[in-house]
C-alpha cells in the first residue's frame, strides 16, 4: 500500500464551509486518510509543500480532446458555420494517430493547468485512441464517442447508421467503463439534436438507463441551432429532450445559453445538469448563459473550456475569470464572487458529474486529486491579509501550478508533466496534423 505525506501546505479544502487550514495531508494509495497540523505519520514519500496552496484539482465539465489539433484553424465564425465549414471536415479526416496525439496534446495542457477530471466528447471514429491517451496520461475522465446519424452538410465520413452508432457506443462502454482503476467512465454523447434522429436519442435514453451512465450533449448554444430544432422537431431543445424522456438527472447539457422559463423549469425539476463554457461562448458570439439565475434555482452548473478551436485554450484559470467577469457586466460587481466561481470549478463540477462524494474537495475519504499552487510571484502579491479565493480566481494563472496528483499518483511535479512526453507529443502533433490536412486535400 503506497503512502504519501504532503507537509506544510495552505489547504483550501472547498468543503461545505470553504475552510482553509494550514497543515499536512496523509494519503494511502489513492485516498485522503488524514488532514491536520504536524501529522505523526510515516509515508513512503514526503512532499514538502513549503507553504504552497493546496487545492482540489479542477473538474472541467465540457472538453473535446479530439479537437486540440485544430487550434487556430476555425477562428472568427459562428457555431453552425464553424461546424460545417471547419470542424466537421477536420474531424472527418482524423485517423487513429491524429486522434491519439490530439488527445495527448490536450491532456498535457489540462494537467499543466491543474485540471484532474474532465467530461470529454470525442468524434465519430477512433475513440479508442482517445481512451488510450487518457489512460496513459493519468487523467480522470468521463468520455464517449460522438453520435451523428442525421443533418445537412455533414461529411460522409461522419454520417452514421443509427443502430451501428448505438452498438459502437455500447462496445466502447463495455471495454472502457471503469477502466484504469475506475478513472475512466463512459458517457453516451449524441452531438446535439440537429445531428441526431429521434430513434438515436431514444436509443441513448434506454441504453443510458440500462448501463447507469451519463448522457452528454450540446443544447441551446446558438439561436440558429434553436431555430433548426424548432423547424424540424416543432419545439425548443430542452422541451424536446424532455418530450422524448431524456431530461433526467443523468443528462448533462453543454452551454444552455438561450433558455426560456419553461426550459429552466424542466432543467430544475428533472435534475438535469449544465456546463458553462464562457470562453467558447464569447469567441463564437453565441451569447452569455444565465448562470446566476441557474444557480439561484438550485441547478448544478460546472465550467468547461470546450475545445481548442473555439477558445483557444483549455485553461480553467481563464475560464474562472471569464465566468465571473461576463456576469458582472450584466448583473453588477457583487455577482459571481470568487468563492462561488472556485466552487463551480471544483465541487460544482464534481456535482455535475455525480462524483461529489469522490472528488471536488479535500476531505478525509475522498480521492487524492490535488494541485499545488506556488503563489510566490509578482502577479499574485501582496499576500498580507489577502483573500486567498481572490488571489486564486482573479490573479493566479496556469503558470502557478507546480504539482498535480490524480488518483494518488503524481502526474506533474516542478511544473513538468511526468506522464506525457512533451517533446514527442509536440512533434507528433505537427506530423499528424499535416497528414490530416493532406487527407482533406
Amino acid at each position: 500500500m503506497a503512502t504519501k505525506l504532503i507537509r506544510n501546505a495552505v489547504i483550501m479544502t472547498m468543503n461545505a464551509g470553504n475552510e482553509i487550514v494550514q497543515g499536512d495531508i496523509f494519503i494511502s494509495d489513492n485516498v485522503i486518510k488524514e488532514i491536520g497540523a504536524n501529522l505523526n505519520a510515516q509515508a513512503d514519500r514526503v512532499i514538502d509543500a513549503g507553504g504552497k496552496v493546496l487545492l482540489p484539482g479542477f473538474v472541467q465539465t465540457h472538453i473535446h480532446l479530439c479537437q486540440t489539433l485544430f487550434r487556430g484553424r476555425a477562428d472568427d465564425l459562428a457555431l453552425i458555420d464553424w461546424l460545417r465549414q471547419k470542424i466537421w471536415p477536420l474531424e472527418a479526416a482524423h485517423d487513429e494517430d491524429s486522434v491519439y496525439y490530439s488527445a495527448l496534446l490536450g491532456l498535457g495542457e489540462l494537467i499543466r493547468s491543474g485540471t484532474t477530471t474532465i467530461l470529454d466528447m470525442e468524434t465519430v471514429h477512433h475513440t479508442e485512441s482517445a481512451f488510450r491517451a487518457i489512460e496513459e496520461s493519468g487523467m480522470r475522465a468521463l468520455s464517449g464517442k460522438v453520435m451523428m446519424d442525421h443533418g445537412t452538410e455533414v461529411p460522409l465520413a461522419l454520417q452514421e447508421n443509427t443502430q451501428a452508432s448505438l452498438q459502437q457506443s455500447v462496445d466502447l462502454l463495455e471495454r472502457w467503463n471503469g477502466a484504469a482503476n475506475g478513472r475512466i467512465q463512459y458517457a453516451f454523447c449524441p452531438r446535439f439534436v440537429v445531428s441526431c434522429t429521434e430513434e438515436l436519442l431514444v436509443g441513448v435514453r434506454d441504453l443510458s438507463e440500462r448501463y447507469k451512465v451519463k448522457v452528454h450533449t450540446h443544447a441551446s448554444e446558438n439561436l440558429d441551432e434553436i431555430a433548426l430544432v424548432e423547424a424540424e422537431r416543432g419545439m425548443r431543445n430542452v422541451v424536446y429532450l424532455d418530450h422524448i424522456g431524456l431530461a433526467k438527472p443523468n443528462l448533462i447539457l453543454a452551454h444552455s445559453i438561450w433558455l426560456n422559463d419553461e426550459e429552466k423549469r424542466i432543467i430544475r425539476d428533472r435534475g438535469v445538469k449544465v456546463t458553462h463554457c464562457p470562453g467558447s461562448n464569447m469567441k463564437l458570439a453565441s451569447g452569455i448563459a444565465q448562470v446566476p439565475e441557474l444557480l439561484r434555482e438550485g441547478i448544478k452548473v460546472g465550467i468547461g473550456a470546450d475545445g481548442a478551436p473555439c477558445n483557444n485554450n483549455l485553461d480553467m484559470f481563464q475560464e474562472m475569470r471569464l465566468t465571473a467577469f461576463i456576469q458582472k457586466i450584466q448583473h453588477g460587481p457583487t455577482v459571481m464572487d470568487s468563492r462561488t466561481v472556485l466552487r463551480m470549478a471544483t465541487m460544482g463540477g464534481a456535482e455535475v458529474l455525480g462524483m461529489e462524494n469522490e472528488i471536488g474537495s479535500i476531505e478525509v475519504g475522498k480521492l487524492a486529486d490535488l494541485q499545488l499552487l506556488d503563489l510566490e510571484d509578482f502577479h499574485v502579491y501582496p499576500s498580507y491579509d489577502a483573500d486567498l479565493f481572490s488571489r486564486v480566481v482573479y490573479a493566479a494563472t496556469r503558470g502557478d501550478v507546480d504539482t498535480v496528483m490524480i488518483d494518488g499518483e503524481i502526474v506533474m511535479q516542478g511544473k513538468v508533466v511526468r506522464t506525457i512526453d512533451r517533446t514527442r507529443v509536440l512533434k507528433e502533433s505537427d506530423r499528424t496534423l499535416k497528414g490530416l490536412l493532406s487527407r482533406i486535400g
